[in-house]
């Protein structure tokens, strides 16, 4: 009695090959309880069992060598990716060792030129830094190789020794220009105390010499007026008192007072005659001309030219108008070079 047919039943997990294997024989059931128990199992039958489950066999080897080749592979990527986030990592940090360069060597570079140097190999560096970090960035992620990590490491390093030694020897630099600003600062606080002590001495003879001079001022004693009359006969009066169609020539005495200061040396002595108005009596016939008097040009009467030897030496003035006097009060002054040296005054009626 042949098996009954009946719906293919394919369980869930069941491969699509065995399922195939069933549709293609009808006449093969799983199902025990389609089989007649009275009916005879048939050789072929058996067969066709042993060979389902060499077929299960088989495809399940296969689908096993598939799920570990499909393991393998996905271990591979992720050997893989870490390998490329790896080499992307080192790339990164040499990127950022070599800006950190970049920035050190042009901070070196601004600290010469704040001392006032300059310095060629360093801006070469600089601009050798600039090509590194554009290779660097040109790189794409995972083709930064072993090869090349070594390359720009070793030259990081190389770059890293001449930033120390360049950093000593701009800490030498900054020394040695401390020492010399520290001199420099020294020498001219000297200076400048020097040239005060120069300029107080300036001013110290210049004020000594400004005393020496008001010193060595002479000075007119016991000055006296006398008129001497149109018959030559002289008249001297206490109060200076005189009348003028009776005045001829004004004569002045004085003596030159004691002056050990004053060097004895020949002097220039004036003598001015001040009508009442303020005019000077100036005539060149007599001996009259102009000399500086406070910084400005005024008239003298008279001049002498006197070997002063500070011995109280007597001195006197004659002068002739040769006109009439005007009646009021002259005055007399005598003058040493431009010096007052002392006045007096006396009264024509």
């Amino acid at each position: 009695m042949r098996a009954k047919k009946s719906a293919i039943f394919t369980p869930k997990g069941t491969p699509a090959s065995l399922a195939s294997f069933v549709t293609l024989h009808p006449h093969f059931s799983l199902n025990p309880s389609c089989m007649d128990p009275n009916e005879t199992p048939e050789p072929r039958s058996n067969n066709r069992v042993l060979l389902w489950v060499a077929l299960v066999l088989v495809l399940l080897g296969i689908n096993g060598v598939l799920f570990y080749l499909n393991q393998q592979k996905g271990r591979q990527n992720e050997v893989l990716t870490t390998e490329v986030k790896a080499k992307d990592s080192k790339l990164q940090e040499q990127i950022k060792q070599y800006e950190a360069l970049k920035a050190d060597f042009e901070r070196q570079s601004q600290e010469l030129q704040a001392l006032g140097l300059s310095n060629d190999s360093l801006e070469a560096r600089i601009a050798a830094i600039n090509a590194d970090l554009l290779k660097l960035r040109s790189f794409k992620a995972g083709s930064f190789s072993i090869a090349q990590q070594n390359l720009f490491k070793q030259r990081a390093q190389n770059l890293e020794g001449q930033l120390r030694k360049k950093d000593t020897d701009i800490a030498e630099l900054k020394k040695d220009n401390e020492t010399l600003y520290t001199e420099t600062t020294t020498l001219k606080e000297k200076q400048n105390k020097l040239t005060d002590t120069i300029s107080t001495l300036a001013r110290s003879n210049q004020e000594l010499a400004e005393k020496v001079t008001v010193a060595s001022r002479l000075q007119a004693e016991n000055i006296k007026i006398a008129i001497i009359t149109s018959k030559n006969k002289e008249k001297d009066d206490d109060k200076d008192e005189f009348k003028a169609k009776k005045v001829e020539k004004v004569k002045v005495s004085f003596s030159l007072a004691r002056n050990d200061v004053s060097p004895k040396e020949t002097k220039a002595i004036y003598l001015r005659i001040l009508e009442p108005d303020g005019a000077a009596l100036y005539n060149l016939s007599t001996g009259g001309g102009t000399f500086t008097v406070d910084g400005q040009e005024a008239f003298y009467t008279q001049k002498q030219d006197v070997v002063y030897d500070n011995s109280k030496q007597q001195l006197q003035f004659t002068y002739a108008k040769g006109a009439d006097y005007k009646k009021g009060m002259h005055t007399v002054e005598l003058y040493e070079s431009g010096t007052l040296m002392g006045k007096t005054t006396f009264t024509l009626k």
